[in-house]
């Protein structure tokens, strides 16, 4: 007797089962069966992991899904609740047409049935029964529930009515057993059902998870899925540990009774068998012009692009193209770049901006002449192969940088161009990552947050040469975490449970930017699915969909060149100069020494801090060197930073191995920097083809060393049967060839793909362009692209202070939706004003630009009463957006709510016919009627100050700290903005703060929480201000005690303490000193030109100082000499302001300074 495991959940049904693929393969194998089977609930996620690992494992694998079958039509939404929403059923694919069928119910019930589960219903299963088996699943199957429920014949209808839509002998009746009594009952009558009516049965174990003692963690992530902890009492659990992978003898002794049952299940796996190809192209043709074939059409292209781009077209570059084309011809891609020509030459005609190529597909002169890349890769020493090998067949991948903003309508071409059916968004998978899941399972497990918070922490985010960070990884490195791991019982446990379900697949999302194209409905190759917001999407991951030979794009979307675009539309606004950013020059030096300066905010790339100090010292003077910057500022390759720098600076220190690496590391001053030139190496000075180049730079980056090593023979020695000649054969030693091979190991897994970084150096010289040429323009724009991210404003209205760009309020009158430029200075934008929405200002504009300028208050409401509400007029006011009109924002506050009323009424009125006072009375008389401004003082700068912070998220016309911003710079070692999480496409920046720094912030309280812990004891939350952000303070019981007075709202404190490091939120600051700005010791310092003039007024001086006498000391100074001296105790004065500006009228403004004694700690 054999018995296969039929009715098995992996980690595909997302968080309700932990048994992972590799393992579960490896367990059945272990215990000796031929075959198993793959049912997860509704998806089919798995099934290609779980082929492939049964194929290698000698397993046959049963592909299958227990489907959610609806009571009625899987478009009703009405029948059936509760229990009866949906009934379970197993379905196995038979052969190859019932895995095609299978994908289509799966894709189904995803896309016409999904109410709270994708179901599919009878109706679906009649028209896509042939080639599969079904089985009647668990208690949850409809056969079952009739039983359960004493209702024999409802359920023996049911079963004959399966057996009807499979056809007889593919519908079975399975018994189960988890020691449920439900079970026993529902057992003994299938047994019945069995012999009256003929339908055979199956014995199954309903697999959640792979071993015995999984039973725990898995009792775990049930309460992960439903947000439960473990010692609550009403919630889901599978009783009874049994859903393991039981062994052939475990399930005979719970069978004895119906051993024909699990003879059956073997029955039914050597009836099972499905091949699925892997790595056979599905390209869709493109449809080419009449008279061409698309070999021919493609050729045309190239031949036009190479004229155009050319001046003379040489020979070799003839060669270069053909020898291209053939190469794709040969691979069977020449519909592929036709397709991506098609959809970039689409945007580009729509003004849709295009980045000028990413990936190795820039090192291809097709993609340059066809237009689908920007720059030139003869010119920048690109290399085809690196981008299609044509001794490494794999779909070429061609990634496409659209502008942030219109990326989605390049898709919807797409889309509209090859039917929707056939171009389809693509899966990922959020997994259970180690910090993430240690934090899920220390909440089920209801343990103190703080001890959960620091052994997540003591995970480290990245470890250097490992991809994925392991809790596993994370103990090796770090011995802290092995020795709570040893040596506390209750941590062993958190961390045995977390092991068990790291990486499980936690969620399904879209991927960011991937799409399918294929030549058929999609659903004929992938099952498919939907995402949250209700997109479908593949059932299948990036990866598997490119192994079954689907073309996936990538669309990206880079915000970086919707800025640039924007940048260009002011300049045309303000200059009338059009410019074409693919002919400004790429090598102008003023450019580039504005790289060097280390002032490249808003520079695509060179942002962060470590990348400004490193373009200090680069000081780049082509652009070559801002591509080499790019590839050598990463961790790795930054240890060649000096010699690089070294190298440019003075290239007589430059040392080659031998002359021929001269050609090659020329350009970046004698270190490897990209692959790129690993290739160049291989192939100048051992004669291999750069296709076989290609393929030992890619074992090198992923260190396979069998490779590594026999290549290293052909390399020094030459390979005569593969026509290899060698570097000794080119006259190099063989140690000199041993050296340099040695070198290119040590950096080929740090080696850059020179075509991406060119690439992006291209975006990067653009944006540096526009910065230094149109400063305005550029800063403009880029604030515009980051509207959603106050502190990101906030940030670079500071660099715009910097740059002396002034930053006007938002104005009714010229501003627009985003920031716009005018004589010079930014104007705020219009949809930063909060509570006013897109279509509001959209409308605001059109009445402007249609009608002219909005010429007071009531003129401005009257032409808008339809689009602007009460709200949304007290934001304009107090954001300033309404200056341009009589008043001043005090007036307005107070009369705008009567004009608004006025004009509502009148228009009721005039409605309904009747007249109004104001349409009888005569012109002179109506003025009478008008609403008048109140005589009424502006507002004091606090409160300006404090309405613009609330409707615009940061303060505009000045900020509260401005005056004490010296101070500030001087004393603190953080500012509020290093708090903030990391964004995906930075890298980690040296200036974030790190968990348990200890530093020192300064600012203004802007709110105080009180909260009282178990103990009744008082502790607070702060939120502090400086001048870009804000950062949360905890403030524990002793300390509050300390320093309560100090710590309320307004006051301008600096607070030293550590910080509390938080995974994708913002640190927080743990409170332990606090010094008021009003505490920091500050001098007086005056200043006289000689001693002879110090003595003439040195009576009056003293007696002018006594007028206002305090603690702050005094500074004489004496320019001539340089000499300075401290005045005796009795003349330190109290620096109030009044007092200040007298001395500074009477002594020269020049002369009075107020110096900040910096203080090292609190």
């Amino acid at each position: 007797m054999a018995f296969t495991h039929l009715h098995v959940h992996t980690e595909y049904s997302l968080l309700d089962g932990s048994n992972k693929i590799k393992e579960y393969v490896a367990r059945v194998k272990e215990l000796g069966m031929d075959s198993a089977a793959i049912t997860d609930h509704g998806v089919m996620y798995g099934v290609i992991d779980f082929y492939r690992a049964a194929k290698d494992a000698g397993i046959n694998p049963i592909l299958g899904c227990e489907v959610y079958v609806a009571p009625g039509s899987r478009f009703d939404r009405e029948i059936g609740s509760g229990d009866d929403r949906y009934y379970h059923l197993v379905l196995l694919a038979e052969n190859d047409q019932g895995y095609q069928n299978l994908m289509k119910i799966v894709s189904r019930s995803f896309k016409e049935g999904f109410y709270y589960k994708p179901r599919v219903d009878l109706e679906l299963l009649e028209e896509y029964h042939e080639g599969l088996i079904a089985l009647s699943a668990c208690l949850a199957g409809e056969v079952a529930r009739f039983l359960n429920r004493g209702l024999y014949e409802d359920a023996k209808k049911a079963a004959l009515r399966y057996q009807e839509i499979f056809g007889k002998g593919n519908f079975f009746l399975e018994l189960q057993d988890h020691g449920i009594p439900e079970q026993q009952n529902v057992n003994q009558q299938l047994l019945r059902m069995h012999q009256e009516t003929g339908i055979d049965l199956v014995a199954t174990n309903d697999v959640h998870y792979t071993y015995a003692d999984d039973a725990d963690p898995h009792d775990i992530l049930l309460c992960l899925q439903t947000g439960k902890k473990l010692a609550d009492t009403d919630r889901m659990r599978y009783e009874g540990g049994q859903y393991y992978v039981k062994s052939e003898e475990e399930m005979a002794a719970l069978f004895p009774y119906a051993l024909e049952a699990l003879e059956n299940t073997h029955k039914i796996a050597q009836r099972c068998h499905v091949e699925i190809e892997f790595g056979v192209t599905k390209l869709p043709k493109f449809g080419v012009p009449e008279g061409y074939t698309s070999w021919e059409y493609l050729n045309k292209l190239c031949f036009e692009g190479l004229e155009r781009l050319y001046d003379p077209v040489t020979p070799e570059l003839r060669e270069r193209l053909e020898y291209e084309l053939t190469t794709i011809k040969n691979m069977g891609y020449v519909d592929y770049f036709l397709i991506v020509w098609d959809f970039i030459h689409y945007a580009r005609q729509s003004g849709i901006e295009v980045g000028p190529g990413r990936g190795s597909a820039a090192g291809s002169i097709v993609a340059y002449t066809l237009g689908i890349t920007l720059l030139d890769p003869i010119k920048y020493d690109l290399l085809f192969e690196r981008f299609l090998n044509p001794e490494r067949v794999s779909m070429p991948d061609i990634d496409v940088d659209f502008g942030f903003e219109r990326r989605q309508e390049v898709i919807d071409y797409v889309v509209g161009k090859y039917g929707k059916d056939c171009v389809v968004q693509i899966i990922t998978f959020g997994t259970l990552a180690a910090r993430g899941v240690i934090r899920d399972v220390g909440r089920v497990l209801d343990m103190p947050y703080a001890q959960v918070d620091s052994i997540a922490k003591m995970v480290p985010a990245k470890i250097p040469n490992v991809k994925i960070v392991t809790i596993d990884k994370a103990m090796e490195v770090n011995p802290d975490l092995k020795k709570a791991y040893n040596e506390q019982p209750d941590i062993r446990h958190l961390l045995d449970m977390a092991k068990r379900l790291e990486g499980l697949p936690r969620h399904a999302s879209m991927h960011a930017a991937g799409v399918v194209i294929s030549q058929k409905d999609v659903s004929e190759y992938v099952p498919l699915s939907r995402a949250q917001d209700g997109t479908i999407v593949t059932q299948f991951g990036a990866v598997t969909l490119e192994e079954l030979g689907l073309l996936k794009m990538d669309f990206l979307g880079l915000r970086t060149l919707t800025v640039i675009n924007n940048a260009v539309k002011h300049v045309k606004k303000n200059y009338g100069i059009s410019l074409n950013m693919q002919e400004i020059d790429y090598n102008d030096q003023k450019v580039l020494d504005s790289l060097g300066t280390g002032r490249t905010e808003g520079v695509f790339q060179l942002e962060s801090g470590g990348m400004k100090g490193f373009m200090k010292e680069l000081k780049p003077h082509s652009l070559e060197d801002v591509i080499a910057g790019i590839s050598l500022y990463r961790p790795g390759p930054m240890d060649f930073i000096p010699q690089y720098i070294r190298g440019k600076n003075r290239p007589d220190t430059i040392r080659y191995d031998c002359p021929q690496l001269e050609p090659i590391l020329k350009a970046t001053h004698g270190c490897i920097v990209y692959q790129e030139q690993v290739m160049q190496i291989v192939q100048s000075l051992a004669g291999f083809t750069l296709g076989r180049s290609d393929l030992l730079r890619r074992a090198m980056s992923k260190k396979k060393l069998s490779v590594m090593e026999s290549e290293r023979q052909a390399f020094v020695y030459g390979n005569e049967k593969e026509g290899v000649p060698g570097c000794i054969q080119n006259g190099i030693n063989e140690k000199t060839a041993n050296k340099i091979y040695d070198e290119m190991i040590d950096f080929a897994q740090y080696a850059f793909n020179k075509s991406h970084a060119a690439a992006y150096a291209y975006v990067t010289y653009q944006t540096a362009f526009l910065k230094y040429y149109y400063p305005v323009e550029f800063m403009a724009a880029l604030m515009t692209s980051v509207i959603d991210k106050p502190a990101k404003v906030a940030e670079y209205i500071q660099v715009c202070r910097q740059m002396n760009i002034s930053i006007l309020p938002p104005d009714i009158n010229k501003g627009e939706y985003g920031f716009s430029v005018s004589d010079g200075s930014i104007l705020y934008a219009l949809s930063a004003i909060k509570s006013v929405g897109r279509p509001v200002i959209d409308a605001i504009v059109a009445e402007r630009k249609e009608h002219g300028e909005y010429l007071s208050l009531k003129n401005f409401i009257e032409r808008n009463i339809e689009s602007v509400n009460k709200r949304a007029i007290e934001n304009f006011i107090k954001a300033g957006a309404l200056d341009c009109l009589e008043g001043n924002r005090h007036q307005k506050m107070i009369v705008f709510g009567q004009i608004v009323d006025d004009i509502s009424r009148n228009k009721k009125q005039s409605m309904a016919g009747q007249l109004s006072l104001f349409d009888i009375a005569s012109e002179e008389n109506k003025k009478e009627f008008e609403i008048r401004m109140p005589d009424l003082a502006e507002y004091d700068k606090e409160t300006v100050l404090a309405n613009e912070k609330e409707v615009l998220g940061i303060y505009l016309s000045g900020h509260p700290l401005e005056r004490y911003r010296n101070m500030m710079e001087k004393m603190i070692s953080a500012r509020t903005i290093d708090f903030q999480p990391v964004e995906e496409e930075e890298e980690q920046e040296e200036s974030h703060v790190r968990d348990n720094q200890k530093v020192i912030i300064g600012g203004m309280i802007t709110e105080k929480n009180i909260k009282y812990t178990k103990n009744n004891k008082v502790m607070a939350f702060l939120t502090l201000e400086d001048l870009v952000g804000s950062v949360e303070v905890m403030v524990f019981p002793r300390d509050y005690e300390k320093w309560q007075n100090m710590i309320n709202e307004d006051d301008r404190v600096f607070i030293q303490g550590r910080v509390s490091a938080e995974d994708d939120k913002a640190s927080k600051l743990i409170l332990e000193k606090v010094c008021a700005f009003s505490d920091i010791p500050r001098e007086l310092w005056i200043q006289f030109e000689n001693r002879e003039e110090y003595g003439k007024k040195e009576k009056e001086l003293l007696q002018d100082l006594r007028t206002s006498a305090g603690s702050d000391s005094v500074v004489v100074y004496l320019r001539d000499v340089k000499a300075m001296k401290k005045l005796p105790a009795a003349y330190h004065v109290e620096l109030q302001d009044d007092w200040l500006s007298q001395m500074r009228q009477k002594y020269g403004n020049n002369n009075v300074k107020v110096v900040e004694r910096v203080l090292k700690s609190l």
